[in-house]
């Protein structure tokens, strides 16, 4: 099976063919065309810092504290500077979030002009600001370390061609007479080539890193905390609307139904087989029927009886009793279950022994049912052939979305050659 290709410069550089691939003049590309945007802002930056970093040394070493034409160069410079930064930034993010799809695919989200007060108001448009400074302020430092160790390694190199100059070429502090002598300095810097690839790589991933916090938007966990509140009172509200559908079929459609089948059994108890209306109460009788056991099948899909009248544990047991593989059915369950639990759990293992059936060629099934501190724990695994996928059906999809809508969270162990496991947490808040 072909590995599936990085996303991303940092998921890349954990595979050993990354020095052969083409995530290095990737990485390369987004260094050198950083170059030029960090540089035209460290320039600007310089403007304030220069003046700012010579009165603090000016006044932690000589004592001297700065003039009032420089204190006021520096307070109208850095008002400026921070009144300009979150408009500055908006067009440096833009061409950010360009660039950083050189060494990361996965998608940002886009970036319209919010408006003037906006982007001194938001969260997002400070970090940008944030961004900006990090870009002109640390990136240039970092920048120069790399471009120095990049010299000395290629000095090492090239030691051997400078041996015998008259101008005695210095290695590490050492004089160069003899290009016998630079042959191991050589030899040590072909070898830290990789160690700078590598390197060069690592920095990038983290400059793209501090790129992708900066310029995401961010998140809102107010919002995030009211989507899953207003998905629990959805799912509370629908699963309620179908303990009325399923009590009204239960109670009202399906006894009626069944009343109509026995008096059209009668009827045709009653009626000579050669009457003419004989075959068309036979048919009639026999759709009823159907339709009794369809009405049935669909009250046993919105809240099964059993459930109700035997409880979870009882319900699995007769759900592994009905199954056409020998099913084990542990459960140590104490208290009662919130409803919507126990309706998921339910349609849990019903799901999954189900799968077992149609898919694992297993002989035997276990399931467990436990309450693990405030969760219920539904465990459902097979002695089959494994291999399960949830990218190849709905089913196990439409499970783990059964049991996100509760907050719950479903895994899946299944490697080729078995055993399967299927284990759900559901929380059990009242």
């Amino acid at each position: 099976m072909t590995p599936e290709r990085p996303s991303h410069l940092a998921e890349a550089l954990r595979r050993r063919d990354w020095l052969v691939s083409a995530w290095p003049w990737r990485a390369l590309a987004y260094l050198v065309s950083t170059v030029p945007i960090a540089g035209v802002l460290a320039v600007g930056l310089l403007v304030i810092g220069a003046p700012l970093l010579a009165a603090v040394n000016g006044l932690l070493l000589h004592d001297r504290p700065p003039g009032v034409p420089l204190m006021l160069f520096l307070a109208v410079g850095s008002l400026t500077v921070l009144a300009l930064a979150p408009i500055v930034s908006f067009p440096v993010a833009a061409v950010e979030r360009w660039r950083l799809r050189l060494v990361d695919g996965r998608p940002l989200p886009p970036s319209p002009w919010p408006g003037l007060v906006a982007r001194y108001r938001t969260a997002a448009g400070w970090r940008e600001v944030a961004y900006l400074f990090w870009l002109g302020g640390v990136t240039p430092i970092t920048y120069w370390v790399f471009l120095l160790l990049l010299v000395f390694d290629l000095g090492l190199i090239t030691s051997p061609w400078l041996a015998g100059d008259p101008n005695e070429p210095v290695v590490i502090w050492q004089p160069i007479e003899t290009t016998g002598e630079a042959v191991p300095y050589a030899i040590v810097g072909v070898l830290l080539l990789p160690v700078l690839c590598y390197s060069a790589g690592l920095f990038t991933a983290v400059q793209a890193t501090v790129a992708r916090w900066a310029l995401a938007w961010p998140v809102d966990a107010a919002a995030l905390r009211e989507v899953a509140r207003s998905r629990t009172r959805l799912v509370s509200a629908y699963e309620a609307e179908r303990r009325r559908i399923e009590r009204d079929l239960h109670d009202g459609a399906q006894p009626r139904l069944t009343s109509l089948t026995l008096q059209l059994g009668l009827a045709r108890l009653d009626v000579p087989e050669d009457s003419p209306a004989a075959r068309p109460l036979a048919v009639a009788h026999d759709q009823a029927r159907g339709l009794m056991v369809m009405l049935r099948q669909l009250v046993h899909g919105i809240r099964p009886q059993s459930l109700t009248d035997l409880g979870l544990a009882g319900a699995a047991q007769e759900l592994a009793d009905a199954s056409t593989v020998a099913v084990t059915v542990r459960a140590d369950l104490d208290g009662e279950l919130p409803e919507i639990v126990e309706t998921t759990a339910y349609f849990v293992v019903s799901e999954a022994l189900g799968n077992v059936v149609r898919h694992s060629g297993a002989t035997h099934a276990d399931v467990r049912l436990t309450r693990t501190g405030g969760d219920l724990v539904v465990e459902v695994s097979d002695d089959g052939r494994g291999g399960a996928d949830p990218s190849l059906g709905t089913g196990l999809t439409g499970l783990a979305d059964r049991v996100a809508a509760v907050d719950g969270r479903l895994l899946l162990s299944s490697p080729p050659g078995g055993p399967t496991l299927i284990r759900v947490e559901l929380p059990c808040r009242r």
